[in-house]
């Protein structure tokens, strides 16, 4: 090595093998992971849980209580932005195509798995309450009643996915979403905006002819139909990819920060100005007289209804617009949001099965304030905890402090 060198330093010509050694290409530096995403994302975990215990005064400060979309649209578009980060490389170039595909489906089973899991807690929550606390009230909610009224159907449903639970319906769409995601990435990283288009027309095919995956043993389709809520799947992934290459998806224009502003002010005005409600029921009701069907003209959230839609798009451009947005993002004061939105998956199964058992609390105690608020916070702090624990763990994995599991 020291000859080499010392040659190297005289002009004389190296070996071959040094020269195979200087001219193969360095690793490119991994790139920072994208904070924003884990931010919002963490966010929204608190916010869907807290809107999972109706009924308290907390409701109020949520998204939804401000326009037309609620933290779910959130949460679906920053999965595909981040489903486009995590497995693209997978389908790039002369990659081969199965271990993207495998990685990719691999976690749609995991998504599978948990969605199991949260099930049957929330299912043997309602029956503790019922059974210990003398309530019935949980049971006969949120589809779990199915199982008195036909319990070899409803438990045929289950494992299936065609029967979900109020409140525990949006893994089994980001699970489907994940099974079609290896032909979505392939397509969006060849013609993004051709997929994108392809992605918008199977949205409307969803919302004039009502098109949804069939439940069993309920009559009806999926709360959240797939073939609607793709869309936001999809604008997410076409991001993601734009993100990898440094580009924008959606380029940034003074007009379109302005027209998103204005759609998110004009649903603040519909939503808290008096009588912006009455006002915009009116214009509902003149465009379904006209002919319009209710998926795009209503508030519809099956079918991803177009007032929903478009709030979605305006909230997610004008806050990837904002530099603003990114320099809070990368304040060290988020970072326990940033932390509960690294370690999303396990922080959201615990949180709605924390969520049913505030229910449950609520159901056989009075009602008060104080009650709200120590379910609430204790429900936050205790996700914040999980995450925190698990961060730590899988920081000692990879020193080599301990095994991983």
């Amino acid at each position: 090595m020291v000859e080499a060198l010392a040659r190297i330093e005289r002009g004389d010509a190296a070996p071959a093998e040094d020269r195979i050694v200087r001219l193969a290409p360095k690793p490119q530096a991994k790139k920072p992971r994208d904070r924003r995403l884990d931010v919002f994302r963490g966010l929204c975990l608190i916010m869907i849980f807290i809107n999972h215990v109706p009924g308290t005064i907390f409701e109020g400060v949520t998204s939804r209580n401000f326009g037309f979309s609620d933290a779910a649209e959130a949460f679906v578009f920053i999965s595909g932005c981040s489903a486009a980060l995590a497995y693209a490389s997978g389908f790039e170039g002369a990659a081969r195509l199965w271990p993207g595909i495998s990685r990719m489906w691999g976690r749609a089973w995991t998504l599978y798995l948990v969605h199991l899991l949260v099930t049957f807690w929330a299912i043997a929550i309602a029956a503790a309450a019922w059974r210990f606390g003398g309530d019935s009230t949980l049971f006969f909610k949120d589809n779990i009643q199915a199982l008195m009224r036909d319990p070899l159907g409803t438990l045929m449903g289950l494992p299936l996915m065609t029967h979900q639970l109020g409140y525990v319906n949006i893994l089994p769409m980001y699970a489907v979403l994940l099974l079609a995601g290896p032909a979505l990435i392939w397509a969006g990283l060849r013609a993004p905006k051709a997929t994108f288009a392809a992605s918008l027309a199977l949205w409307g095919l969803s919302a004039f002819f009502y098109l949804d995956l069939p439940n069993f043993p309920n009559p009806g389709g999926w709360f959240l139909n797939p073939l609607s809520w793709q869309l936001l799947f999809v604008a997410g992934l076409m991001t993601g990819l734009a993100l990898r290459r440094g580009e924008r998806f959606v380029p940034r224009h003074p007009a379109l920060i302005g027209l998103a502003g204005a759609v998110l002010l004009g649903a603040i005005l519909w939503m808290k100005l008096p009588g912006g409600g009455a006002v915009g029921s009116k214009i509902v009701r003149f465009l379904l007289d006209l002919g319009l069907p209710r998926s795009l003209a209503d508030f519809d959230k099956t079918y991803l209804s177009l007032p929903r839609l478009l709030h979605a798009f305006a909230l997610v451009y004008l806050l990837g617009a904002l530099a603003s947005v990114r320099w809070l993002c990368n304040s060290r004061w988020l970072e326990p949001l940033a932390l509960m939105g690294r370690i999303a998956l396990p922080v959201f199964a615990f949180g709605t099965i924390l969520s049913f058992a505030a229910r449950a609390v609520k159901e056989v105690s009075p009602e008060s304030l104080w009650l709200d608020a120590a379910l609430i916070a204790g429900g936050v702090l205790a996700m914040w905890a999980l995450a925190f624990t698990l961060q730590t763990a899988r920081a000692a994995a990879k020193a080599g402090q301990v095994k991983p599991a």
